[in-house]
């Protein structure tokens, strides 16, 4: 466990297990029984290194690692598998996965241990029993959005830090409440927003908030539409899957192989649809690149109001809208002295003036602070080691997801919304307000 970090008190693995933690002999029990064995028949003991740490950071200096959720980004990865990326950094230390699709789960923890060189990885279909344990000082969370605040609260109380994928929440109160714990605990809780560290990204926000394209008035963001009631008949549920845990806090209903395990986004228990999905990396870039990371709009106008699109407006008159510019698909600043067009995730740019484009490459050349010019999951590392805010900190994200959840309100609703961002609720709007939280099935809360 890495030193500095104070463990949080709970069940050593060894004895507390979910259903499917997969037996094994610890390490030195099984080098000693080894040892015990050559010395009887009088052969020599060959022991990998890797099995050993050799060539690795002390095991003291180690961040160790947890994973909740290997299905999708956990694992196989879009822009980027989580489990294969951090595991690839010495300082990282993978000591358990964890997912309710005993497929995915097995899979993770086989992936783990040829990694290693061992048969150690823990691996649990419950959670709740991975971040018990005392001698995990991370978690990634990967699962569907509707997890994402009960495990990330739960992991900041057992004193984890945390890696969260984006959509942040399901709910705006989600949202506020996920800041609050981490606070409150003193985590360090990265947003899955890998635009935050992809440093042309950043050079494009920082070009649009200096004013390099004279005041800003619009920016539209490409994205997809709001998630619907789903529609799907019941299946039986395979054998290899817990349903009613990858329900957890949602509302019961029968399994369908139409929502697990990558379809669910298009569904409103689970998600918020492409607005949260895609909404979570643009209407970040357009905060961003407006300088809104720790406010957000004041009045949200879905299409048929006085517009053809949705309209966020904010306090200084610049308007936001829920739309693709020509076709580029990602961000664009409109400026009375040019434009500039940035995607999310691979940071691909349009601009004008085209000299702008210099000014980025050397930007990107120059930077050489804690988050220019490092990859989302190093970033994350440093601020375990050094307890900084990371590049997309929990604040960041809850901003930002709050912005796609007024948008599915508004859209909702059919109807003009005033937004307060300071107390982060609807101006005289009963209705609305009663859409920014959920109830949850027990025992789940926030």
């Amino acid at each position: 466990m890495l030193k500095g970090l104070i463990p949080f008190p709970g069940t050593m693995h060894g004895h507390f297990v979910g259903s499917w933690t997969m037996t094994r002999l610890d390490r030195r029990g099984f080098v000693r029984r080894c040892a015990a064995t050559a010395a009887t028949v009088g052969i020599p003991l060959a022991v990998p290194g890797s099995a050993l740490g050799l060539g690795q950071p002390a095991p003291s200096e180690r961040i160790t690692f947890g994973f909740i959720g290997l299905g999708w980004k956990g694992f196989e990865g879009c822009f980027g598998s989580l489990l294969q990326s951090f595991i690839a950094f010495k300082e990282v230390q993978v000591r358990a996965v964890c997912d309710v699709d005993r497929r995915f789960c097995q899979r993770a923890r086989q992936f783990v241990d040829k990694r290693y060189g061992r048969e150690d990885c823990a691996a649990y279909n419950d959670f709740r029993n991975m971040i018990d344990r005392s001698d995990i000082d991370a978690v990634v969370i990967a699962t569907p959005d509707h997890w994402h605040a009960v495990q990330t609260i739960m992991a900041c109380t057992a004193g984890k830090d945390v890696y969260c994928e984006k959509p942040l929440s399901l709910t705006i109160e989600e949202a506020r409440s996920m800041v609050t714990a981490a606070r409150r605990h003193a985590r360090v809780v990265q947003t899955g927003s890998q635009s935050r560290s992809n440093p042309r990204v950043r050079a494009a926000c920082e070009l649009a908030r200096d004013g390099r394209i004279g005041r800003i008035s619009e920016v539209y963001a490409g994205c997809g539409g709001p998630s619907v009631p789903c529609p799907l008949p019941p299946a039986p549920v395979p054998d290899y899957l817990d349903w009613d845990m990858w329900l957890g806090p949602a509302p019961s209903r029968p399994y369908s192989d139409g929502i697990h395990p990558k379809a669910f986004r298009s569904f409103v228990d689970y998600s918020g649809g492409g607005v949260t999905d895609w909404g979570a990396h643009h209407f970040d870039i357009g905060q961003w690149g407006l300088g809104m990371d720790h406010t957000g709009p004041v009045e949200i106008i879905p299409p048929g109001n006085e517009t053809e699109r949705l309209t966020f407006k904010y306090a200084n008159g610049v308007r936001m809208y829920h739309s693709d510019y020509e076709g580029f698909g990602g961000v664009t600043f409109l400026g009375s002295q040019g434009r500039i067009a940035v995607h999310g995730v691979d940071g691909a740019t349009k601009m004008q003036p085209e000299s702008l484009e210099n000014e980025v490459r050397g930007a990107v050349a120059r930077w050489e602070d804690i988050h220019a010019n490092k990859g989302h999951y190093e970033d994350f590392l440093d601020c375990v080691r050094t307890r900084r805010r990371p590049a997309a900190d929990v604040e960041i994200g809850c901003r930002t997801v709050t912005v796609c959840h007024l948008a599915n309100i508004a859209y909702a609703l059919k109807r003009p919304l005033k937004w307060d961002p300071v107390r982060e609720e609807f101006r005289g709007d009963v209705e609305a307000n009663r859409m920014r939280a959920r109830s949850k099935r027990e025992p789940w809360h926030v």
